[in-house]
């Protein structure tokens, strides 16, 4: 597993303990610290989670706006907390991170929803995340920036439901 396919399941962690214990994300943020403090093996996920946490948690309203744009007639509150979580993090490494191919962004959602959530969540996070990826115009700008038409559905511009929209391969 990469460092950033690590730091990815770190800072799910993170905003999961966060959103069921109702915790501020700082809190959480401010535990993990001391724990990446005590164990200095686990240092090489330690920016990057980080990283997202603090992104997803800095524009959560955005994002949060984004993925009900795309999820099709669920709202946040109607998704499982885990899917909430893994789609928060996809949508910022999607409109946040431009260091991170929109491939790889869904594969690693994808991938987590696979083995952490329920049967169909998997082809849940990769229809919104592929909905939201086909949302922006070749420049990278967002179909809400005015390049592209906005309200794609997952079925223009996702992968069927349970498939994945990146290969196997990861460009990190």
């Amino acid at each position: 597993m990469s460092a950033r396919s690590k730091a990815r399941k770190r800072a799910l962690d993170m905003l999961y303990v966060a959103e069921v214990r109702e915790l501020p994300i700082a809190d959480v943020l401010a535990t993990e610290t001391v724990r990446h403090l005590d164990q200095p093996e686990r240092a090489s996920s330690w920016d990057y989670a980080r990283q997202i946490v603090t992104g997803v948690d800095d524009d959560r309203s955005a994002i949060d706006k984004v993925i009900v744009e795309h999820a099709q007639g669920w709202s946040i509150a109607r998704m499982p907390v885990l899917d909430r979580c893994i789609l928060r993090m996809g949508v910022w490494e999607l409109r946040y991170n431009p260091e991170v191919p929109d491939a790889v962004a869904i594969a690693e959602a994808v991938e987590l929803a696979q083995s952490l959530s329920t049967d169909d969540s998997a082809g849940f996070v990769n229809g919104v995340l592929g909905a939201v990826a086909g949302g922006r115009a070749p420049s990278g700008r967002t179909a809400e920036q005015g390049s592209a038409p906005s309200g794609r559905t997952a079925e223009q511009g996702a992968a069927p439901s349970g498939r994945t929209v990146a290969g196997d391969e990861e460009s990190e």
